[in-house]
């Protein structure tokens, strides 16, 4: 056991592959905003706006490649592991400005765009943070500070570029600027902040784990007061990053519990849930169920509270909301609830007639051009006397396995000859489309 716990050790041993000061030298390159960086910054954001602008998820990847915004949030994380209240500073300042450069550019463009979506999925996929945007994050982070922290380096950053999306919230954000949409600019920023959190976080962990060397200063004095000041912003970095972390599982939990809620009680008596709202805002979640049809009774509404808390979520944070109930005529919402209450028996129905269709054109393919057949036949042995012909089964009587087949019964003033019945089997066959055809030539 002890020999294998070594050889996993080992195996697990970063030490060997890291380069510590090279990996200090390269961050801090990647903070400084000027220069190519500039550039870069501004490519990414017209980039990223346009795929979401367009919906076209391979350019909003382009833009998270080319994105620059990576570098000063691993130098926050790698400044506050090694105590270095300058680099920090330098990071903060960066980041600030490029958030702020990308947002007004991202604006800016949202404000002269023609183009606007009627289903932006990838504008929505920005406004709405789920815990699966904590872990990768937080998980991509510490695949990009071991990567950047390689003596050989490869491909990772690119992906955890690209997994973060660290430039299409900033768009989005800009977006709902443009548009004046509240929800948008809450939902992105947030995600950003996400993102950059944990990223951080994740940098700082590893920084500590490989034992980055910290700054050192001349006067002993100012050397404690910058790490307690730097102890103390790594304190504010994981305690929000924990509160959010542990609101994120939340609100993500209500939701999962509310679809299945929701799922489970569609169909009422004599009404219908035709549309549900949740609300994040404040310390509890908020479920607003949207009903048609007739108002609940309070026999109805309590099995719905019974039905919620049997899905972890408590009666107090469902609200109904009954404005397109059977006494609102003239709202266009019960015209709405009456249809989706119906969906469900109008798709099977709707599976029935094609089932029934297909039935059909499959017993048509299988009609026999009687006349038209006789004819051809007639035209080819004038002799013929009689002719009927019909579709049936060969029933093997050793195992009753039946195959179907076409028997053609034909009589002829002059018997024809067995070569002459082959010949016209084969001619049937090709004709009739059917490998299976017997001729049988009846006095």
């Amino acid at each position: 056991m002890s020999k294998f716990y070594e050889q996993l050790k080992d195996i697990a041993n970063l030490s060997e592959h890291i380069d510590i000061p090279g990996t200090i030298e390269s961050i801090k390159k990647s903070i400084d905003f000027k220069g190519a960086n500039v550039w870069i910054l501004a490519f990414a954001v017209i980039v990223a706006s346009v795929g979401l602008n367009v919906n076209s998820t391979p350019v909003i990847i382009g833009a998270m490649l080319i994105s620059p915004l990576m570098g000063p949030i691993i130098g926050a994380g790698l400044s506050i592991g090694i105590n270095d209240s300058q680099l920090l500073k330098r990071s903060l300042r960066n980041l600030a400005i490029m958030v702020i450069i990308s947002i007004i550019a991202s604006t800016a463009f949202f404000a002269i765009s023609p183009l606007s979506l009627d289903e932006p999925t990838e504008l929505l996929a920005r406004t709405r943070p789920t815990i699966y945007d904590v872990f990768i994050a937080f998980f991509g982070g510490l695949a990009g500070i071991i990567e950047g922290s390689r003596k050989e380096k490869g491909t990772v950053i690119a992906g955890v570029a690209i997994a973060t999306a660290l430039m299409p919230p900033l768009c989005t954000a800009g977006y709902g600027i443009a548009n004046l949409n509240l929800a948008y600019i809450a939902g992105a920023v947030y995600l950003f902040f996400i993102n950059s959190l944990f990223i951080a976080l994740a940098t700082f962990l590893m920084v500590r784990y490989l034992k980055f060397p910290f700054v050192k200063f001349a006067d002993p004095a100012r050397q404690r007061k910058v790490r307690r000041s730097i102890s103390f912003i790594a304190i504010l970095m994981i305690i929000p990053s924990i509160y959010t972390a542990v609101i994120v599982i939340q609100e993500n939990s209500f939701n999962v519990a509310v679809k299945r809620f929701v799922k489970e009680n569609k169909a009422l008596d004599n009404s219908y849930i035709y549309d549900y709202s949740i609300n994040h805002s404040g310390k509890s979640s908020i479920l607003e169920l949207s009903i048609a049809g007739e108002k609940l009774n309070n026999t109805q509404k309590e099995l719905l509270f019974v039905s919620l808390e049997k899905h972890g979520v408590s009666r107090n944070n469902l609200v109904f909301k009954e404005s397109a109930t059977i006494e609102n005529n003239g709202d266009e919402n019960i015209v709405k609830s009456i249809l989706e209450r119906n969906d469900l028996e109008i798709k099977k129905r709707e599976e029935m007639i094609r089932n029934m269709e297909s039935e059909l054109r499959t017993i048509k393919s299988k009609e026999i051009p009687y006349r038209q057949i006789a004819e051809e036949i007639l035209a080819q042995h004038p002799g013929m006397v009689s002719f009927s012909i019909g579709r049936g089964a060969d029933v093997s009587l050793k195992d009753f396995n039946a195959m179907e087949q076409i028997v053609v019964l034909a009589s002829w003033s002059k018997r024809l000859p067995d070569a002459e019945i082959e010949k016209l089997e084969k001619w049937l066959s090709v004709r009739m489309n059917e490998k299976n055809l017997r001729v049988v030539q009846v006095k």
